[in-house]
Formats: structure tokens, sequence, C-alpha cells
């Protein structure tokens, strides 16, 4: 409040940071994972019934995809992969997230003042070392999402230890981090391409006064930024998928593949899974703000007690998850 002195506060530890970030991630996955999960089998569809052996089910839309994943392989097949998705948020957004400030603090030499520029490297560059580090996870992770019963109602792998080990085994160590690059490329293009719209967004909001800067605002420039970004993002969000998803000399590069889905299926293809790509991410913002609410994670002055002491943690936090990131984003101290 004006007026008064700002009280002591401990900040939260790197480990908090780490920890904190990884297990939120793993909450909204939870929440989210069916939406993932068609949207592998939608992007991957018009190849995956060339697979000798694979049923060749025609999915459609998302809605359609998942209630013909429930009649076919039943409830459980929308979470396939679902431990090595838990691995990869444990991972990934602990990386992303936890080293978020101390990287901002870098590109700015310790300055308080991080612009629009500063944010985009930070979170690309925190972005790149998550993936390089929870790659493996990713690639299980698709693998599990996309396989199918075969004919004779066998699987490509029967467990999350042993998909690592068959991988390694049969495509070396690097068949793990098969995918790297255009993993990378999109996760480049999600932070700079979120961070930018929903800026962008909100301004206009609350510059024509259609909303005042509150919860329904941060949801429309969330979900209006997830659908600019799934545009942008999801040709190379299908290619990673599909490279990823790839044996050992299916196709010899990323490009390949991408060269392949063009001559094949047009297009088109590389908008296979839109839908479900979109209602995951906007409704993965969601749930991440919610979450934080709930715990009275606020950086509103009017937000006192436990959330508001953790205000550093929830500043990187929003920040990079595009949910608190307008020009006049302040965090409030404790």
């Amino acid at each position: 409040m004006v007026g008064t002195k700002p009280m002591d506060v401990m900040v939260p530890s790197q480990a908090v940071k780490f920890f904190g970030a990884g297990t939120a991630g793993c909450i909204a996955d939870l929440i989210t994972f069916p939406l993932d999960t068609a949207k592998v089998r939608l992007q991957i569809q018009g190849e995956a019934s060339k697979i000798e052996g694979a049923c060749a089910t025609k999915y459609r839309g998302v809605f359609g995809t998942i209630m013909t994943m429930v009649r076919t392989e039943g409830p459980r097949s929308l979470y396939n992969g679902l431990v090595a998705g838990l691995q990869r948020q444990m991972s990934f957004a602990s990386v992303r997230i936890g080293l978020y400030d101390s990287m901002k603090q870098f590109y700015t030499r310790g300055t308080d003042s991080a612009g629009i520029v500063t944010r985009l490297m930070a979170g690309c560059t925190t972005g790149a070392m998550a993936v390089a580090f929870a790659q493996p996870t990713d690639v299980v992770k698709v693998r599990f999402q996309a396989q199918v019963r075969t004919a004779d109602g066998g699987r490509r792998y029967n467990s999350t230890l042993d998909a690592y080990r068959t991988i390694a085994r049969t495509e070396g160590i690097r068949g793990l981090w098969r995918g790297c690059l255009p993993n990378i490329t999109r996760n480049a293009i999600v932070n700079c391409a979120e961070l930018v719209t929903y800026d962008m967004i909100k301004e206009l909001i609350l510059k024509y006064d259609l909303m005042t800067d509150n919860l329904p605002c941060h949801f429309t420039a969330a979900f209006g930024a997830g659908f600019c970004t799934t545009v942008v993002a999801s040709p190379v969000d299908v290619v990673k998928t599909r490279f990823m998803n790839s044996g050992a000399g299916k196709y010899s590069s990323a490009s390949s593949c991408a060269l392949t889905m063009l001559r094949n299926e047009g297009p088109k293809a590389f908008y296979k899974g839109f839908m479900p790509s979109f209602l995951r991410l906007g409704s993965w913002n969601i749930v991440m703000f919610i979450l934080c609410n709930s715990t009275g994670c606020s950086t509103s002055e009017s937000n006192p007690g436990f959330g508001k002491c953790l205000s550093y943690l929830l500043k990187d936090f929003q920040e990079l998850l595009v949910l608190s990131t307008s020009s006049s984003f302040q965090p409030s101290l404790c």
C-alpha cells in the first residue's frame, strides 16, 4: 500500500522456483492432456495409416477424435504418454521458468528494467535450454500418444521405461533427441508470438475501453494470443510431431519431413490438429492463471498474505506464460 514500508520477504530459492514451476506445469498438463493427445493423432493422420499393421482410423475434428479414441481404445488412451508428459513438465517447465529470472537479469546486466526484447530473449534462451534438457521425455510422450493397437493387439512400446530403452537400442542415443531443432524453433515462435500478440490485444482492449484490466480481459487476451500463436506455430509443430514420431531412416531431416508432407498431402497438412492445439494453448494459459490466483499468487496490491509474498516468483511465472506482460505491468512488493 502507498505510504507503508514494504515488509521484508524471503525470496524463494532457485529450488523452490524449479519445483513450483514443474508442479504447476504438471497440474495443467493433467487437465489439458486429452487435447494434446487428440492434436498428435490429427497431426500424424495421413502417414499413420501407412504403418504396417496399424488401424487406419479416420479422425474428424477434436471432439470426434476424442470420441473415436474412447470408443475404439478406451478412455485411458486419452492419457497415453502421461508419465512421460509429467516427466517432461517437471524438467521442461522447471528449467524454462526457474531460470527465466536469472536469464533476464543476465541480459539486463542486473538492472530492474526489462523491456519486451529482453523478455523475448530470456524466454527463447531458457526455452531452448529446457527443450535440449527435456527432449527425450518429449519424444517418448509423442510416440506413446501416436501409437495405436496393431491388428494383433500389440503396441509399439509396453511402458515408458521400455520406450526409452527401445529407442536408445534401435536408434541410438541420438534417437532420444530426435526433432530437437524443430522443437526449439517451435518454442521460440510460441514465446515471441504469445508475448507480442498478448501485449497488443490487451492494449487495444484497454485503449478502447472494451474491458477493464481484470480477469475477463486477461482471458480474452490470452485466447486471442493463443489463436495467433497457433496460426504461426502450427506448421513447425506438425513437422516436429511427425519427425519425433518417425523411426530411424524414415526422414533424413526435419526439412525432408516438411517436403514429404507438402508433396504427399498438400499445404493443408501443416495445419492438421489446429483446433485441439489452439484449445490446449488457450486452456493451458487459463488453467495456469487460475491456479496462480487460487493460491493467492497475485501481483495485485489488494491481494495480501501468502500469495503476495510469492510475488517475485509469480512475476517471472506470469511474464513467461504471457498472462501479465503488458508494458504497464509492474510487480508489487510484498
